[in-house]
């Protein structure tokens, strides 16, 4: 099948084709029509197979008939809202509908949090038919007027395990109360629960449920690979990988914010490239880490799981979890980093012993093996242990002399002895001219009556 099969505009075909695509994936041949004829969709597929194209094609060829050039902001309203999870996917999904709507006369716009309102507030006043939007951000536009969804077509929720588990499922609540009931609503991600899915049924009038492969599975384009090694040796097993070239360039996972500027600290120590992404990083050096990374300039991107969801790096050779997810169905959306669009790609895992669990775990998951490689050899230091080094010439004792060796009585011609005989004799006479606390309170012999 090709693209031209699927009932797009000629427009947007242009577009299409000036991007490259020729041939629809699985995900886009089975939701691209149900979006045209107006149905609900629920789609399953893997990261990298092209969720994002599945709904911002037929979405723009569903608005075309809204396109005007007219400067009147009423004129713009906002006819498609489009969620995400991160700032990262947010800006993604942004720049893909303006480059497949760069023929239309369709105003796009994004909002996330990060950044100064005051451009996204003059952005919003001016009119957007499609807003990208983190949900956070998107209500404070809402409780400051700026933004209004009354004549709202389409609802998407990109990632929709993420947005709708607990921490998203609040403000998705508000911002869904405030959408006409007459939309349409689609809902990609590559996993879902069942309780999700139950939660989506409430918002979802009889979805096309979409499921191009087996829920959880990942791409055959992928190698796994993991590491047994010790907590204490992780990083030093990276920065071997990295400087015996087996690892090219590698996005670096880590469960913490402090783990991964950790880690960047020591990578740069070793005179590695490398660069930390996290939410504890403004979005301009976020988004400028991001454009070093994938324009070559950085080696390595440290990242925790804000990376994990929807990034699309073009060729991009390995994924590293230097820390295992905490819940393995992180482990699809982190290596989905690699292997896109028919691309090869590598996940290597470390895993110390107390991550066995998490192997297994991610085994049953995925319904695949991985595969266990021996660790390179690396290079200790030895400043790297605990044990303090002796002054040159000098042999450690290894046992404390005062517990190991028995008493010796001192002699009275020792120098030791002298000492404790004079200080003896010093607190005796002290002690003798040391006068009873009565005698303070009396008075002086001489001042006695006879």
């Amino acid at each position: 099948m090709k693209f031209t099969d699927l009932g797009l505009d000629d427009v947007i075909l242009k577009a299409v084709n000036e991007e490259g695509y020729t041939q629809p994936t699985l995900i886009q041949e089975e939701a691209i029509p149900n979006v045209l004829n107006g149905r609900d969709v629920m789609a399953a597929a893997q990261t990298g197979t092209g969720k994002t194209a599945s709904f911002t094609l037929p979405m723009l060829h569903r608005l075309l008939r809204h396109a005007n050039s007219s400067t009147s902001p009423a004129k713009h309203p906002v006819r498609a809202l489009i969620l995400t999870p991160t700032r990262e996917l947010a800006a993604q999904v942004d720049e893909s509908a303006r480059r497949y709507g760069k023929h239309l006369s369709l105003r796009v716009g994004c909002v996330y949090g990060g950044v100064p309102m005051n451009p996204q507030v003059a952005m919003l006043r001016s009119g957007v038919e499609i807003l990208v939007a983190t949900p956070g951000r998107l209500l404070d536009h809402v409780g400051t007027n700026n933004v209004r969804f009354q004549s709202v077509e389409f609802l998407v929720l990109d990632e929709a395990d993420r947005m709708l588990d607990m921490g998203f499922l609040p403000d998705i609540k508000r911002i869904v109360d405030l959408i006409p009931a007459t939309r349409q609503t689609l809902l990609f991600s590559a996993t879902y629960s069942e309780d999700i899915r139950r939660l989506a049924g409430d918002w979802l009038r009889n979805p096309v449920k979409v499921e191009v492969a087996p829920r959880n599975t990942v791409t055959e384009t992928i190698k796994h690979t993991v590491l047994h090694v010790t907590e204490q040796d992780k990083s030093r097993q990276l920065v071997t990988l990295l400087q015996e070239g087996t690892v090219s360039q590698a996005l670096v996972f880590c469960n913490t914010k402090m783990g991964a500027n950790r880690l960047t600290r020591q990578l740069q120590n070793k005179a590695i490239d490398s660069e930390a992404i996290h939410s504890d990083r403004s979005q301009i050096e976020r988004t400028a880490a991001l454009d070093n990374f994938k324009a070559g300039k950085t080696k390595v991107l440290v990242a925790t799981d804000i990376a994990a969801r929807g990034l699309d790096i073009e060729q991009l050779p390995h994924v590293v979890n230097y820390d295992l997810p905490h819940n393995s169905e992180d482990y699809v959306h982190r290596i989905g980093r690699t292997g896109r669009a028919g691309q090869k790609g590598e996940a290597i895992s470390f895993c110390t012993p107390e991550d066995k669990e998490s192997v297994r775990a991610i085994e049953k998951l995925i319904n695949k093996k991985l595969e266990v490689s021996a660790p390179s050899k690396v290079n200790r230091s030895p400043t790297s242990t605990n044990t303090r080094q002796s002054r040159p010439g000098v042999q450690q004792s290894k046992e404390d002399s005062f517990f190991s060796k028995p008493y010796v009585a001192q002699t009275d011609n020792s120098p030791s002895a002298k000492t404790i005989e004079e200080s003896s004799a010093a607190v005796t006479e002290k002690s003798e001219k040391k006068k009873p606390i009565a005698a303070l309170f009396m008075p002086p012999a001489s001042d006695k009556k006879n």
